[in-house]
């Protein structure tokens, strides 16, 4: 072969690196084998998943978790919160950790109310990524003349009626 130095440093670059340019025995390097442990057999996390394990995999990847316990917080009502008071009471929001929900009766609201720390304790060790941090009760759905948190007090519409 030709002498080194007169060779341009990318070409004896691309030599070596080709194999093309003799090495002497003693800079040779023993190859070691690359052991892939992700396709190696009989290796930890190689047996088959469940569709269950993929699925909840997928929702924790994708930031589904809290939305996910939310919807599974109002479909499972009636288990937390218990069958009669279900019957009597449903979730209506889910806002800022406050989970707000409609009784029947201001009876019913009041009662519930008592019952706050039972049900916010069974809410937090069943759904822990739904984020509830207090439950608000409110009475049945009457018409209101105050809207949004920065209403002004007063004497409202009445004042109109003259």
């Amino acid at each position: 072969m030709t002498d080194p130095a007169h060779i341009p440093e990318t070409i004896a670059t691309y030599m070596r690196l080709r194999g093309l340019e003799p090495t002497s025995r003693g800079s040779r390097r023993k190859r070691r084998r690359v052991v892939d442990d992700e396709n190696a057999p009989f290796t930890p996390g190689r047996d088959p998943r469940g569709l269950g394990d993929v699925v909840a995999a997928l929702t924790r990847a994708s930031g589904w978790d809290s939305q996910l316990a939310r919807e599974d917080l109002v479909l499972q009502w009636e288990r937390v919160a218990g069958a009669e008071t279900a019957q009597h009471a449903s979730p209506v929001a889910l806002g800022d950790g406050v989970l707000t929900v409609q009784c029947d009766s201001t009876a019913w609201a009041r009662q519930l109310t008592l019952m706050r720390a039972t049900i916010v304790t069974e809410i937090a060790r069943r759904f822990p990524e739904a984020g509830v941090s207090s439950i608000r009760f409110i009475g049945p759905d009457v018409p209101s003349w105050k809207w949004g948190r920065r209403a002004v007090p007063g004497r409202g519409a009445r004042d109109t009626y003259g």
